[in-house]
């Protein structure tokens, strides 16, 4: 094609000129002389990464502040816009040029669409419908008191700054814009601080509940009332059809999505119509309400609430949309709004004046609002004030108030301005205030039997399994199958299912049903197939079973479980090992978070410890519904060198000789030289056999190190422990245990040698924190997984010909608690539920 051709073909394009007419959507590329920018999907794409680059950069930064993402999002929208680098106006022409802002708009509010369907999904109309008396006075007093101060402020701005538009309309903006409270941000902020499951948690969620659904009542008639028409005749009009639309909606419309909602499955891939049913009824609801004159969000949003919360398809739709929608469209609804938000507008005394009116306003209104009655009914006061602050959370529901009054010509520039400050603001502060009025005490139960060297076999033994995700059930059940004794009833086994809490619409939404008291667990039956395979194992077993999930930063998740433990007077906890196998046989990292929450339960756990690696121990098994055969045989090994985390490991080992499918052979290894430091060394690098050390440890100074201080080790009081704990395991003569002595002088090489294609199922052997003689000769040793010691980063190793699961057990100290470990006296714990 020659240059003539292609520029009569350019000439033709309707946007290939940069001034302000329309913009064409894909260029020819700059090898034909065109700017891809000056076209409307190049630009759009360039406008998103920029977006994504510094809405996440400024989430990172405000991550330590403890703020929500959404504090982060307003931010940088308002960055992006007038006011910050919106003031080169050749970044605003070539980045935000005006004939771009309504393709971004349209982008931006089709994501706002489905974020409010989501919102409906979340929100649960029976719960709201059960909310108490208590909660629901506090959120009538929280709605009414701020909506109050709000008409007033209006009045002191109308005669001000804002004169234009219809009054009315500007009245009921500003009330529900004071007045709203965002519940999904409210949600997040309780679930970071724990306190979702507290009372002050509980009451908050359901007054926020009953304040989003009134707020959108109001906004709905705001809108109505901000017409273009005049004529009254026509926001009855309005209101008319919107009541109607609703009637169709919760009656026709609501039974239809029943059935389509019973046609799905749990877990089981949901057909490709019924998604499509349900992605076409969130649009033709958008478009109703708009044709009506309401705002096309809320048709999204009762359409969310129609359909049914107690089946999967709520749940699978979230799946499904929630990424692309909360990570790619939403942000672009912040920097829509930033664009039209000039921080320069408010200057001067006057509306500095103005815009701590409006802050204080709205602050003192929803406060006191929700002070008040929350003291009336008996709350005590830093309650009733922590309660103020969190029901004062504003956020993403705000923005989408003030935006649409925008758009109606209500709030004009200078009052946008205002209103996005106060929403930035409120949210902000909520999170270190109420960090700083409100720590929910708990009070641990006392408890002894923490570690299961003081168990008997005629006491109940109590353990708390974690579970990652569903690879990690078969092989925790065989564990625990294992480890149960010989008494049908000899054990209490709580599972928690561990779910890292992010941004996501489906965290939110598991947070949401919480109900343990003072942390973030709650109690699941019957919808999940983890749950359902560990109830089906606790029926033929008759172990009993309590499933519950815990959702959770991986900062703090530690802390739950470990309050779980001690809540629960649990002797052990299992963790699962970060890695997982590969159907190779290779072990492959699923999420380091998990590796820094075990290694901050081994600091913090109120009982003893362990983690497990499985390398297929359930596969003896050979069929996934015999969870408890009859039939089994195990062969398990316990690596002995001495210590108390090793003797925990021989007290597990005894415990598992109980199971009559369970063969245990105790392998004690002892050194050469009778008690003498065998060379230290700082690193290893000889080779045996097929094993590179490189494969076992990293190179020194790469990663960890095992170190123990040796100077508060008394070897000969540790060695004589063991003796008799040795002692009295050979005197009682147990069937199922076999005893073998094994002089070694490296006990590396040892380990290796004996685990090497061994006929072990499982191998089980302690920490080592304090060491034995022989151990302690690996100290400063490099170690690439410091949390399981140095004999269990070695049977962690990548070597194939490693076939045996691991358990790394840790045993519970407490200076403070003298303990015969030898001939323990039993104390049987009073029921805990």
């Amino acid at each position: 094609m020659d240059a003539m051709a292609r520029a009569v073909i350019r000439a033709s394009a309707p946007a290939s000129s940069s001034s302000g007419c329309k913009m064409g959507i894909t260029s020819h590329g700059a090898y034909q002389d065109d700017n891809p920018i000056d076209f409307a999907l190049p630009l759009l794409m360039v406008q998103m990464c920029i977006v994504l680059a510094l809405t996440r950069s400024l989430a990172i930064v405000m991550k330590p502040l403890r703020q929500p993402r959404v504090v982060a999002e307003i931010i940088g929208g308002i960055l992006l816009g007038p006011s910050a680098f919106g003031r080169n106006q050749s970044y605003i022409n070539k980045i935000f040029p005006s004939r771009s802002i309504t393709v971004l708009e349209t982008f931006a509010n089709l994501g706002l669409i489905f974020f409010l369907f989501m919102v409906g999904l979340e929100l649960d109309l029976t719960a709201v419908m059960r909310t108490g008396r208590q909660a629901l006075v506090i959120a009538a007093a929280g709605i009414t008191t701020p909506f109050a101060t709000g008409v007033g402020v209006s009045v002191v701005l109308r005669n001000t700054i804002s004169k234009e538009g219809k009054f009315s309309a500007f009245l009921v903006f500003m009330g529900v814009a004071m007045s709203i409270t965002a519940f999904p941000v409210l949600a997040r902020i309780l679930a970071e601080r724990k306190l979702l499951t507290t009372d002050v948690g509980q009451i908050a969620m359901s007054a926020a509940a009953v304040n989003d659904v009134v707020a959108w009542i109001l906004l709905a008639l705001a809108v109505a009332l901000s017409g273009t028409d005049t004529s009254p005749t026509v926001a009855i009009w309005v209101l008319l059809t919107g009541l109607a639309y609703l009637v169709i909606m919760f009656t026709v419309v609501r039974r239809f999505m029943t059935w389509v909602a019973h046609h799905v499955t749990e877990n089981e891939p949901v057909k490709e119509l019924y998604v499509c049913i349900t992605f076409a009824g969130v649009l033709a609801s958008a478009f109703a309400t708009d044709v009506i004159g309401i705002h096309s969000i809320f048709g999204a949003f009762v359409f969310g609430l129609i359909i049914p919360k107690d089946g999967p398809l709520a749940k699978i739709v979230i799946e499904k949309v929630e990424d692309f929608v909360i990570v790619l469209m939403l942000p672009l609804y912040f920097v829509s709004s930033g664009l039209k938000t000039n921080i320069q507008s408010i200057h001067g005394a006057k509306s500095g004046g103005l815009t701590v009116l409006v802050i204080a306003s709205a602050c003192l209104g929803k406060i006191v609002g929700t002070f008040v009655p929350a003291v009336v009914y008996g709350i005590n006061a830093r309650k009733a004030m922590t309660l103020g602050f969190l029901m004062n959370t504003k956020g993403l529901v705000e923005l989408i108030v003030l935006n649409i009054g925008k758009e109606r010509g209500v709030l004009n520039e200078e009052t946008f301005a205002i209103m996005v400050i106060m929403a930035l603001f409120t949210t902000f502060i909520t999170t270190p205030i109420v960090m700083a009025l409100y720590k929910p005490a708990r009070t641990p139960i006392p408890y002894t039997l923490r570690k299961l060297e003081m168990c008997t076999v005629n006491d109940e033994l109590r353990v708390v399994a974690c579970v990652h995700g569903i690879k990690n059930v078969p092989g925790i059940i065989s564990l625990v199958d294992q480890a149960r004794g010989r008494s049908r009833h000899s054990m209490r086994l709580y599972i928690l299912h561990l779910v890292e809490l992010s941004e996501r619409s489906s965290a939110i939404v598991m947070v949401h049903t919480a109900r343990r008291n003072g942390r973030l667990t709650k109690s699941a039956r019957g919808e999940n197939h983890i749950y359902v395979a560990f109830e089906a194992f606790g029926h033929l077993s008759e172990v009993k079973v309590r499933p519950m999930t815990v959702v959770s930063n991986f900062s703090d998740m530690h802390d739950d479980i470990c309050a779980t433990a001690a809540d629960k007077r649990a002797a052990v906890l299992i963790l699962p090992f970060h890695k997982i196998r590969r159907a190779d046989g290779v072990l492959e990292t699923l999420n380091t978070g998990f590796q820094f929450v075990n290694d901050q339960v081994l600091q913090h756990a109120p009982c003893s410890v362990g983690i497990f690696i499985d390398r297929g121990l359930s596969d003896v098994y050979h069929a996934p519904v015999q969870l408890v055969p009859k039939s089994v045989s195990h062969s398990v090994a316990v690596f002995f060198f001495g210590g108390p985390d090793d003797r925990e490991a021989l007290a597990m080992g005894c415990r598992m000789a109980e199971h009559p499918g369970v063969k245990v052979k105790v392998i004690h290894f002892l050194s050469c030289s009778d008690g003498e430091l065998v060379t230290h060394r700082k690193s290893i690098v000889i080779s045996t056999r097929k094993t590179s050390r490189k494969s076992i440890f990293q190179r020194e100074g790469e990663q960890h190190h095992y170190h123990v201080d040796l100077e508060g080790v008394d070897f000969e009081k540790e060695k004589q422990i063991d003796i008799d704990t040795i002692a009295a395991l050979r005197e009682e003569d147990k069937q199922g245990i076999l005893y073998e002595q094994v002089p070694v002088g490296d006990p590396i090489d040892a380990v290796m040698d004996t685990v090497r294609n061994c006929e072990y199922n499982l191998v089980i052997v302690g920490r080592a924190r304090v060491p034995c003689r022989l151990i302690a000769s690996l100290n400063n040793l490099a170690l690439e997984y410091e949390e399981l010691g140095p004999i269990g980063s070695v049977l962690a190793s990548s070597d194939p010909s490693i076939k045996a699961s691991v358990l790394v057990m840790q045993q519970y100290t407490n200076k403070n608690e003298p303990v015969n470990p030898v001939h323990p006296t039993p104390i049987t714990s009073p029921e805990v539920p």
